[in-house]
């Protein structure tokens, strides 16, 4: 070769690798740009040719990686993540913390527990104020106590769904509102940037009986389903399901979101990008937020579309879930002073004024992002999180709230409703029986799915024998407790047994009670996966004790109640029992035979009621107590309190009423306030009979004072004509009898301290 022929072949290469890595920056450039604009797949694809330079500068391969796995974290492609992850660590180890915690939880959503624990762990030692680090490592050494419910639920792929996202269910009219990405009509497809899928709109199945797929966690079932986006119909397994745009007013063309309604299903919250009256607006950085709007159903058609108050440009909110009650509304934003991500927030609604928006506290909200939230007819919480402790990706969880607060913490609902990915926008019942709720595990299509579940029944049937004989026992009392709580008394059959149908997570404890034999229980659990037993057996021996078996009821409407603290206490011995009675208000106690007892219920809100039980006079004996209870508020019509048209004087029918029915109530009770309410029929005028009932409840607490009952415990009020118990007004003619009734007075309970 000659000296001008190597010069020249040494420009052309020198040329080709100064074009080469202009071409490389170039690309490295529109993949950042990409990137900054949230254009998550687009920017994959330019990184990706970018780190396929096998010269490329450590720094750009470093900064490319990083974002590379970033890109694929929030699309949730968990496998790619974890590639890039691993190569990101792999030659880069020195690479900040969060890169460990992103690893971690890809690994655990692929379903490599072992894996992300030792990336959890190293993330934990390269930071110390996260504590999720321990309490994921603590979690993944034994991951029994994520599958103990595994053979409770059967879970459903739905035919409803496409082949794009679809989730968050919320329930309307007898059928199901949610989100989709499902292709929109028309030759323009509008796509959201970050991934390339459709914009969400709300999408309406109207019965939820017609959501049969037949389909089970099976993959390989799926390929009967198809989308057809002109009529917005979808066929699986010989079914129609129809679905419809749920509103094309409250459709737009960006996001819609997550949904609720209000009791009575004429108004309707619902997330929805930072678009209203065909405006948009973004933050200072750029970014169109997710706000929360309110809607009124008028006349069949959505309307009325206003922003709630507490919004901002500069921060999201979105994902609303209502109390039963329409009192409280929770919410998601990651507004500023959180404690991870995106949190989980309360604000009270009243009269159609909002109140100010508080956070959940940290038992709710994690270092993670918690989200969509749903609240059950119990008013206890439902939400999403993956900063709990959770199988991968965001897991479902269940918080009973009372008093605002999560007092029992909170707890994982685990397999089969939460599974290795994300999982959420979960709708049940009371019971979490049966409900709803979105996921994108294997046994989906391309992205989020809506599933069914329904709990299946893991029986466990208890039969009860004689001790000595080893005969079954028939028409044995059996009272459950669950949790330490009281629930419901069974009756054994002729072969002794009665079943049920176990709850996971359980302490159980089985009471049997039979005339003539000593009580008995046995206790079993299923908090642990050992817990195998369909049978269980109990013994009952002849008694040298009696049984005092009872009820406690309310006053005002003699209905059993659930919830009171019932206190047995010998008084020779001083001994004490207490249980608390369940739904059927009952409760049971071992007695000694010849012994005095004193029997206390207690509630909050109710006035104590402390009764002697006499001496049992035989062993074996079932002694049955009634026992009733007076709560704040309580309303009681005084029987025979009637008075003279147009007089306020205590009758003697009257005075034998106050005698027999008042002044010993007073007088047993003795921190109880309460309020007289006396009434008049409807002749006379208005003023006369409102001065008329004010006199009479009057001449009812000077009789009562001046018989010993402190007149700072009584309120007297007259309320005239205004709250008649039948059809007397004026113009009607009616005789003395029905005039007589209106003619009453009333007390009620104002406080029992």
């Amino acid at each position: 070769m000659n000296k001008s022929l190597h010069i020249l072949l040494s420009i052309v290469l020198l040329f080709a690798i100064s074009a080469n890595s202009a071409w490389g920056q170039a690309k490295f450039k529109a993949a950042n740009r990409e990137y900054e604009q949230l254009s998550y797949m687009s920017a994959i694809r330019l990184y990706e040719d970018v780190l396929s330079d096998s010269k490329l500068d450590a720094a750009v391969r470093k900064e490319a990686l990083k974002k590379l796995a970033y890109c694929y974290r929030r699309i949730q492609d968990t496998k790619n993540a974890e590639r890039a992850y691993s190569d990101l660590l792999k030659n880069f180890p020195d690479i900040e913390a969060e890169n460990y915690l992103y690893y971690a939880q890809a690994l655990a959503s692929n379903g490599k527990y072992r894996d992300s624990q030792k990336y959890y762990s190293i993330y934990g030692e390269k930071q110390t104020a996260d504590v999720r680090s321990k309490k994921f490592t603590v979690s993944y050494m034994e991951m029994s106590r994520f599958y103990r419910d595994s053979s409770s639920y059967q879970v459903e792929y739905l035919p409803i769904n496409s082949n794009q996202a679809d989730f968050s269910p919320m329930f309307y009219k007898g059928g199901l509102v949610f989100c989709s990405a499902r292709d929109e009509s028309g030759a323009v497809k509008r796509v959201y940037g970050w991934n390339q899928t459709p914009f969400l709109d709300l999408y309406f199945v109207p019965d939820t009986a017609q959501l049969k797929s037949g389909m089970v966690q099976k993959a390989a079932a799926l390929g009967g389903v198809i989308a057809s986006n002109s009529n917005k119909t979808l066929k699986s397994t010989g079914e129609v399901n129809k679905v419809e745009e749920f509103s094309r007013v409250i459709n737009t063309k960006y996001h819609e979101g997550p949904a609720v309604f209000f009791q009575g299903e004429q108004k309707a919250i619902f997330t929805r990008n930072n678009f209203n009256k065909g405006k948009t607006r973004e933050s200072k950085d750029g970014t169109n937020k997710l706000k929360l709007y309110i809607a009124d159903l008028v006349k069949d058609n959505w309307s009325n579309i206003k922003e709630l108050p507490f919004n901002s440009d500069e921060y999201s909110c979105g994902h609303p879930a209502l109390t039963p009650d329409n009192t409280k509304l929770y919410f998601v934003s990651d507004m500023p002073g959180g404690y991870g991500g995106t949190d989980i927030y309360v604000v009270e609604y009243s009269d159609g004024n909002w109140g100010t928006p508080v956070n959940m506290g940290k038992e709710i909200n994690s270092e993670g992002n918690e989200m969509f939230p749903f609240v059950d007819p119990s008013g206890n919480l439902y939400f999403a999180s993956d900063g709990h402790e959770g199988l991968g990706g965001l897991d479902m969880f269940f918080a009973e709230i009372k008093d605002g607060v999560a007092y029992r913490g909170v707890n994982n609902l685990g397999a089969p409703l939460n599974s290795p990915q994300d999982d959420f926008g979960i709708i049940t019942d009371a019971t979490r029986t049966s409900g709803f709720f979105s996921s994108n595990r294997k046994s989906g299509l391309s992205d989020d799915n809506i599933y069914s579940f329904k709990r299946v029944c893991r029986p466990l049937t208890l039969i009860v024998y004689d001790a000595a004989s080893k005969q079954p026992l028939e028409n044995v009392d059996v009272r459950i407790t669950v949790n330490a709580e009281s629930r419901e008394l069974r009756v054994t059959g002729v072969d002794g047994s009665t079943s049920i149908c176990m709850e996971a997570n359980a302490e159980y404890e089985f009471k049997a009670i039979k005339e003539g034999y000593l009580m008995n229980s046995v206790a079993y659990s299923t908090k642990s996966n050992t817990a195998q037993k369909t049978t269980l057996e109990l013994y009952l021996e002849k008694a040298p004790l009696a049984v005092l078996k009872g009820v406690v009821k309310s006053e005002v409407n003699d209905q059993p109640m659930a919830g009171v603290q019932v206190t047995l206490e010998n008084e020779k011995d001083k001994t004490k029992q207490t249980v608390t009675t369940g739904p059927d208000g009952g409760y049971e106690f071992q007695v000694k035979p010849g012994d005095d007892h004193k029997l206390t219920a207690e509630k909050d809100k109710y006035a104590t009621n402390t009764e002697k039980i006499g001496k049992v006079k035989s062993s074996g004996e079932v002694v049955q107590n009634i026992q009733g209870m007076y709560g704040e508020g309580d309303i009681f019509k005084l029987k025979n309190i009637y008075y003279d048209y147009g007089k306020f004087f205590i009758r003697p029918d009257a005075a034998r009423e106050l005698e027999k029915t008042l002044l010993p109530l007073l007088r047993k009770y003795p921190a109880m306030t309460i309020e007289i309410r006396s009434h008049t029929d409807a002749r006379s005028s208005d003023n006369f009979n409102m001065q008329l009932s004010a006199n009479r409840a009057r001449a009812v607490v000077d009789y009562l004072a001046m018989r010993g009952i402190d007149p700072s415990r009584l309120v007297s009020n007259g309320y005239g004509e205004t709250e008649l118990v039948n059809e007397c007004v004026d113009g009607i003619i009616c005789d003395e009898k029905q005039h007589q009734e209106n003619r009453r007075t009333e007390f009620r309970i104002i406080s029992v301290k």
